[in-house]
C-alpha cells in the first residue's frame, strides 16, 4: 500500500514536497517512482529512483526543478518540486515495482503496478 501526501494549492514559482509511505512490501526489493496525470491526459512518468544503486530519472519537465529521494528507514521516497509552474497542475501519484523496471540505463514504466490514491498539486498563476 502506498499513501502519498504534500500536495495542495500553491502560486507559480512555490514550492512543495510530496512524500509517499509505503507498507506492506518489502521496501528495498522496490523501485519508486512519481507519476502525473492533469486533466485530459494520460499518467505520464516525472521521476523514479531504483531500488539498487539510487540511479534516478526525471522527465524533461522536472530536471532542475524537482528531485526524488527516498528514505529506507523510513519506507518513504519524496519529491520536492520548486519553481512550480501553472502546467505542473496535476493529480500526482506514487507507484511502486519488484519488476525489473530499470535496466541497462533505461526505465521501462508500464512495470509500475502498485499505486497511491493520488494528491492534487494545483499551481496558480
Amino acid at each position: 500500500q502506498l499513501a502519498e501526501s504534500g500536495g495542495g494549492v500553491v502560486q507559480a514559482g512555490g514550492s512543495l514536497r510530496l512524500s509517499c509511505a509505503a507498507s506492506g512490501l518489502i521496501w528495498n526489493t522496490h523501485n519508486m517512482g512519481w507519476f502525473r496525470q492533469a486533466p485530459g491526459r494520460e499518467r505520464e512518468a516525472i521521476s523514479c529512483i531504483s531500488k539498487l544503486d539510487g540511479a534516478t530519472f526525471y522527465a524533461d519537465s522536472a530536471k532542475g526543478r524537482f528531485t526524488i529521494s527516498r528514505d529506507d528507514a523510513e519506507n518513504t521516497v519524496y519529491l520536492q518540486m520548486n519553481n512550480l509552474k501553472p502546467e505542473d497542475t496535476a493529480v500526482y501519484f506514487c507507484g511502486a515495482t519488484n519488476m525489473e523496471a530499470f535496466y541497462g540505463g533505461y526505465w521501462d514504466f508500464s512495470l509500475f503496478g502498485t499505486w497511491g490514491q493520488g494528491t492534487q498539486v494545483t499551481v496558480s498563476s
